[in-house]
Formats: C-alpha cells, structure tokens, sequence
C-alpha cells in the first residue's frame, strides 16, 4: 500500500514539475515574441506553437521511444523491389503524370562541415555547377522533354534564405517556376533550466531550424500547400538537395498516380541496401500495426549493435520521400500528424550546454494510408556530406547529363570505390588546392589518404591505394603517375599491396 501512495505521489510530482516547465516556457516565448516587431510577430507565434507542441511531448517522453519485443518482420508487401516498377511501361501520357508533381528539396543545411560559409547548396559539386544548379537542369530538361510543368519547390532555413534567393535571381528568366518556403525557428534550450536562451532575434547561435520533419507544417504555413492543390498537384517528390542521385522517376510516379484513389499510396519512402557505411541510417520497420521509420536515437541502448547489424535491417531511409498533398492537408487539419521527437544536444562556444528538439520528415509515414517502402538501386542514393564523397562525384565514375549524374559504362562494377580522404582534405578549398586534376578512377576499389599529400595532372588509381604522409612530411604524387594496389608510405617507398 505504501509502494503504491509513493508511485502515486511521484507521479503527481512530476506531472506538476512538467506543467511548471510548460508555464515557464510560454512565458519565455510570450516575452520573446514582444521583442520583434509586428512584421515579425505573426511568423514567430506560428512557429512557437509547434514549438511549445514539440515541447510538451519532449516532457512526457522519457528515454528510447520504442519497445523492442513490439518489433515485427515487414509484411511482404510493405517494400517493394524497384525492379517490379520498371518491368512496367511509364506513362502513356507522362506530361498527365508529371502535372501532378512538385518537387521539393530540402534546403535548409549550411556548408560549414566542409568549410564553406553560407548555404551547402551553392557549393559547387561539377563542372562549376552547384546543387542548386543541378537540380533546376534536371527538373528544366524534364518538363522540356515532355511538356510539362513541374515546379522546384525549396525548403530553406533562416540560415540559408538570403543567399538561395539572391542567387535564384539568376534562374528569374528560365520558364521553371521555383517557389520557396522557410523552415520553423525554433529557440535552443538551456539544458539544465530547459528554458531558451534566446533572448530576442538577433542572436543566430540562439536558434535553430527543427529539422526537417518541419516540411509540413511549414509548408501549409506559408501558403504553398494550398496553392500546390489549387494547382492540380496530388505529390510531392522530397529529397536532401545534396543527394544527387534523387531524380524524378517515372516509373514510382506512375505507381502512385494509377492507382485507385481509394488504394491510392499517401507516402513512399525509398531505401536501398545498407553497406557497412550505413550502419548509422534509419529503416523501416513494422510497429503496433503500422510501418515506422526507426533512427538510431530512438534504440535502447542495449539493440544498438543489433540495429547496426547489416543482416537483421537489411535498407535504410534514403530521405527520397513520395508524399500525397491532401494527405498532408487531412492529417494537419486532423492534428493527426505523429513523429517522434529527436532531442539534438549541443555544446556552443563558451561551453553552454543546450538541447534542440527536431523531428524528421520519414518519421511520419506511420500517420499516412498504404504507405509503403520502395527498394531502390543504390545510384538513387549519391550523397555528398564530405569531400571524399565530392572526389567520386568530381571524378570519371560519372558522366553528367542534363543536370544528371550516371555511373561511366566504362566502370566494370556498379559500386562505388570507398574512398578516405584525411583531415587535409576535409575543407573544400584545400580538397581543390591538392588536385591539378582529378584522378582517373574507373578501375579504384579503395582509397585512403592521410596526411599533407598532393596530386599531379592525370593521375590514375587502380584496385587498392593507400597513400600515407607522416606528420612533417609531404607527398607529391607526380602527373601522369599510375598506382595500382601500392601503398605510398611518408619515405615516397611505393610498395605492392
């Protein structure tokens, strides 16, 4: 009996404690909305009250956010091989289908993980064209290879809605139409007081876009939603906009749109085969009766190897997504949208520990009808998150078409080399400054370079290289110099490997 009052009590406790950080936040939020200005003020209370949503179920939820006994195999029918899609025609009338489609990328990202400053998207990736640049060739040579009319649609950031609409004026006289929309700002949290820090606007490091979850919230936000269904879209295709194999595909857009409205698909999400690269992604999975979107934050602690394993969770969550807008419409309208809340913490200079509070955008395909996963080929996958992925993208293993890039067929494997390039190369500029020019890499399997190395004019790599210079040392690669399967140690000895 005593067992059970203590339980009782505690549980009253911490229910009061949680409405005390509930008051305390909407005061904080109340006062930081009276220090913006009317222009400001709207946008700021609509943010805030996705916020103070995020907030409340940060406060009931405690620890890994699911059971693992609850885990179930995937139905057969839950993914589907990509090669089913393709052994069907595409559209007969495929401007009909395209017409329906708006492409969304998301571009919220800054590129300081590479050392650049400002928005990750206007990096340039080949040929002197950025993400940015790539996207609109691709979606361009689209609508004109068949009449259509698909517009770009981009997700920016307070971090990044500046620039991208500053360089978008350059895209003003093409045909394409390109809209933009800006993700949530969401105040960072002091740990220990679970209060914001913020106190006004003008802080940047006091704020943070919360993730990309965001995307439908801020979507019917600012108007777009509506404006896309007033428009005659039913889809939206939605892609990181450094993943440069996410192009449209007919074959998954004929799916979704031939279907009967009444099995019609509400959310594809696309995945392909986990590598040992890709232990760290987030699958699919089968829970309490509805397929879910598992991350690594969300695994007790003692599954975490098991969550890694390659054998158990076979694909992961490419962030390529298919979504029906008037779902997103009816579960906004409903509040029926359900994601699990990510909890990002942080360390900011000065040594002020703070927590962000995020969701993603896959998470949510558990609130949508016959959803469904598709297991696509691993060349719909081509991010680029470091300068080692940049040399792959840079170099001879692709050709790039229409704002497209494709595997060489002069390449004798489908995969992609592994390549690791060292801290030396980890920020753009000094990755550019280390190549007359890029190697020639059709036949490399592997390549790890550590050090202060250099690369002449038409070098090329074969099977396994390993090129390592030891600390107050330097290596120069001479031009025209082929290496295959060597190892080039800090002494310039190349040895067979």
């Amino acid at each position: 009996m005593m067992a059970d009052l203590t339980a009782a009590a505690m549980t009253e406790f911490q229910e009061k404690l949680r409405q005390q950080h509930e008051e305390s936040m909407c005061r904080e939020l109340d006062e930081l909305v009276a220090t913006v200005g009317d222009a400001d003020a709207q946008s700021c209370k609509k943010d805030f009250e996705g916020f103070k949503r995020l907030f409340h179920r940060f406060l009931q939820v405690k620890g890994p956010s699911v059971d693992w006994a609850k885990i179930k195999r995937l139905p057969k029918e839950a993914v589907v091989a990509y090669e089913e899609m393709v052994a069907a025609d595409v559209p007969a009338d495929v401007a009909a289908c395209l017409n329906k489609l708006a492409v969304v990328k998301l571009n919220g990202g800054l590129g300081t993980s590479m050392g650049c400053k400002g928005a990750k998207s206007l990096i340039s990736v080949r040929n002197e064209n950025t993400f940015l640049d790539l996207t609109v060739k691709q979606i361009e040579h689209l609508n004109k290879t068949y009449d259509a009319d698909v517009p770009l649609v981009l997700m920016n950031s307070f971090n990044t809605d500046q620039e991208t609409k500053k360089i978008l004026q350059k895209y003003k006289h093409h045909r394409l139409k390109i809209h933009t929309f800006n993700q949530s700002r969401y105040p960072r949290i002091n740990k220990e007081s679970l209060l914001p820090i913020a106190k006004g606007l003008d802080s940047a490091e006091a704020w943070y876009p919360p993730g990309h979850g965001d995307i439908y919230a801020s979507l019917a936000n600012s108007g777009l939603l509506q404006r896309l269904l007033d428009d005659g879209k039913e889809y939206i295709f939605v892609s990181n906009i450094d993943n440069l194999g996410a192009t449209v595909d007919l074959h998954i857009l004929r799916r979704l749109i031939d279907q009967p409205a009444d099995r019609r698909c509400e959310f594809v999400m696309e995945l392909t085969d986990k590598t040992r690269a890709d232990v760290k992604g987030g699958t699919l999975i089968q829970y309490e009766d509805h397929l879910r979107l598992l991350e690594i934050a969300q695994v007790p602690k003692a599954h975490v190897d098991e969550f890694k394993s390659v054998t158990k969770f076979k694909i992961f969550n490419t962030n390529n997504l298919w979504i029906s807008l008037s779902a997103i419409k009816r579960l906004l309208q409903n509040n029926a949208l359900d994601m699990e809340v990510i909890v990002n913490p942080k360390t900011l200079e000065g040594g002020l520990n703070v927590i962000q509070l995020e969701t993603a955008v896959g998470a949510a395909i558990k609130s949508f009808r016959n959803a469904m996963g598709i297991n696509v080929p691993r060349s719909r996958f081509l991010p680029v998150k470091t300068s080692s992925d940049l040399l792959l993208v840079m170099s001879n293993l692709y050709s790039l078409d229409a704002g497209s890039l494709t595997m060489s067929q002069k390449r004798e494997f489908p995969t992609t080399p592994h390549v690791k390039l060292g801290g030396c190369f980890s920020k753009v500029q000094e990755f550019l400054s280390r190549f007359d020019s890029i190697p020639d890499m059709l036949e490399l399997d592997h390549l790890t370079v550590s050090g202060d190395v250099t690369f002449g004019k038409n070098v090329s790599l074969k099977g396994t290289v390993i090129i390592i210079a030891n600390h107050g040392d330097r290596i120069d690669i001479p031009a025209g110099a082929m290496l295959e399967n060597k190892i080039v140690s800090g002494n310039l000895r190349i040895l067979d490997h």
